[in-house]
């Protein structure tokens, strides 16, 4: 009966161990600039600071093809703001990059966002980059 509680016990921390670190690779990406996300391209990369470069709402929405919550909450209206916040962030500005995100409802960490928490409900968060 001891090992079998042992075994079970061990099985769990595994599956549960490996559905954090998968978690977090998944979501690590996220408005940090230093990781690559999963649809990451150097080409896509490329493209994609071109278009917050340009400030190109257009060319990032393109390249976004509706995945992740940031794109339900960037529209024409506010890329501007949202491209700067990148662009310091780019620059190692995480504070103001932080501060800018918020303001768009990005980036809230409350579970508001795509999060495991927040299920995709909520305020959003993230930059698919």
């Amino acid at each position: 009966m001891k090992k079998i509680t042992l075994g079970l016990g061990l099985l769990a921390l595994i599956i549960f161990g490996s559905a954090g670190l998968y978690a977090s690779s998944v979501y690590a990406y996220q408005g940090d600039p230093t990781v690559k996300g999963p649809n990451y391209t150097a080409e896509r990369h490329a493209a994609m600071e071109q278009a917050f470069l340009n400030k190109d709402y257009n060319a990032w929405k393109n390249l976004m093809a509706g995945r992740g919550r940031v794109t339900q909450v960037i529209n024409q209206d506010n890329f501007a703001k949202f491209a700067e916040a990148h662009n310091l962030a780019v620059q190692g500005k995480t504070a103001e990059a932080q501060k800018l995100r918020q303001e768009l409802g990005l980036g809230l960490n409350n579970g508001a966002g795509c999060g495991l928490n927040g299920g995709g409900r909520g305020m959003g968060r993230g930059l698919n980059r």
